[in-house]
């Protein structure tokens, strides 16, 4: 039985495409609790600490974009970029390629020109970013341009010589109507939701797929800046490609499912919203996280630390409560300082006086940890 006119969202502009509002409203309503809580526990950083987390965000989501595609980049390289873009953390580390860099600029512009019109100048500028020598890989391709080969695009997937074709896009020919169409709606101004525009822009700009190489970069950048519309750079630490590639498969099924079905969209909106649900959950615990490393340095701010002992602090804290098997030992200390055995030792029994860490077990078995509750086993479980 279809669902009652008002209960449904119809875009004019679109081919009947539609989704059920009230089925979607509750699991909207949970994803803007979280953004909520997010933004409200960001008040209690300082500026500086807010940009770590915002750097360390956005570079885990450059790599995770790529690797949606199958491609790997170096996250150190994105991490040093990232740090130089934000003028935060360690800058100096290794440059990374061109390539890595136009997706790192287009990421950057879909924030800082969050309300600049989307314009087809603009999509192609990002588009030939990515693509800076005209290759994709060895194949010479068209950039900075729509699509304009004869042949069908299609998206397929599966190993060479048994690939399926999951989706046939529009023909090259009809791209710049289909396209000055969605342009037109993305930059209305609309009465649906925030999250679910970045739904369906999502959905639409993949279902064109107007360009030879990089509609899904791009097609994830498009989130990214309806996002940012709605919360600026705190935008920057929900990592939705992340969570993407995390799910690829369910994400691959759910675009085809979308693509291939009726036109009534709700599935694809409910399990995107839900995503996105998740994402800031994740950015929610990330907060979390430094937090408590805020308040654990304040507490102990009268401590006079070396410069080791305080990065080897730090190590432990980025590390987590599961991050160090095993917990700190003389050696692991003595080979992340780059010191010697005696000095490790000490330095660690320092860190012991000091209130910093808990010993726990002795001789050799001997390890430390952050003296947070719930961040040392018992003394027991230690063989």
């Amino acid at each position: 039985m279809p669902s009652p006119p008002s209960l449904i969202w119809q875009a004019p502009t679109w081919p009947g495409m539609h989704y059920d509002a009230v089925r979607v409203g509750g699991e909207l309503a949970r994803a803007h609790r979280v953004q909520g809580i997010v933004e409200g526990k960001l008040a209690g950083l300082r500026f500086d600490q807010r940009l770590e987390l915002a750097a360390e965000a956005w570079s885990q989501d450059a790599v995770a974009t790529a690797a949606i595609e199958g491609e790997r980049i170096d996250l150190a390289a994105v991490r040093s970029s990232v740090a130089r873009r934000l003028g935060v953390g360690k800058q100096d580390g290794p440059n990374a390629p061109r390539n890595v860099e136009g997706l790192l600029d287009i990421m950057d512009d879909a924030v800082l020109q969050r309300n600049a019109p989307l314009t087809r100048e603009r999509l192609c500028a990002w588009q030939a970013a990515l693509f800076p020598t005209g290759y994709s890989g060895m194949v010479k391709i068209l950039v900075g341009a729509y699509r304009e080969h004869a042949e069908p695009m299609q998206i397929v997937s599966g190993q060479v010589g048994r690939e399926r074709v999951r989706y046939e896009a529009p023909s090259s020919a009809r791209v710049p109507a289909e396209m000055q169409t969605f342009l037109e709606w993305f930059n209305a101004k609309t009465e649906h939701d925030t999250l679910v525009k970045a739904a369906l822009a999502h959905l639409w700009f993949e279902t064109i797929h107007p360009f030879e190489e990089g509609n899904g970069r791009i097609g994830r950048v498009l989130i990214d800046l309806v996002l940012a519309h709605d919360s600026g750079e705190v935008s920057r630490l929900i990592r939705t490609s992340q969570r993407l590639l995390d799910k690829r498969r369910d994400y691959y099924e759910q675009l085809e499912r979308a693509q291939h079905g009726e036109l009534d969209v709700t599935e694809w909106v409910l399990w995107f919203v839900e995503q996105l649900r998740v994402s800031c959950e994740e950015a929610s615990d990330a907060v979390d996280a430094a937090l408590q490393k805020a308040m654990f340095w304040m507490n102990h701010q009268d401590k006079v630390l070396t410069t080791r002992q305080r990065n080897v602090v730090n190590l432990l804290f980025d590390a987590g409560p599961e991050g160090f098997e095993g917990g700190m030992s003389t050696r692991k200390y003595e080979s992340i300082g780059g010191t010697s055995r005696a000095t490790a030792s000490r330095e660690l029994i320092e860190l012991e006086d000091m209130g910093l860490v808990r010993r726990v077990g002795a001789g050799r078995s001997t390890r430390y940890y952050l003296n947070i509750p719930g961040w040392r086993p018992e003394d027991t479980a230690v063989a």
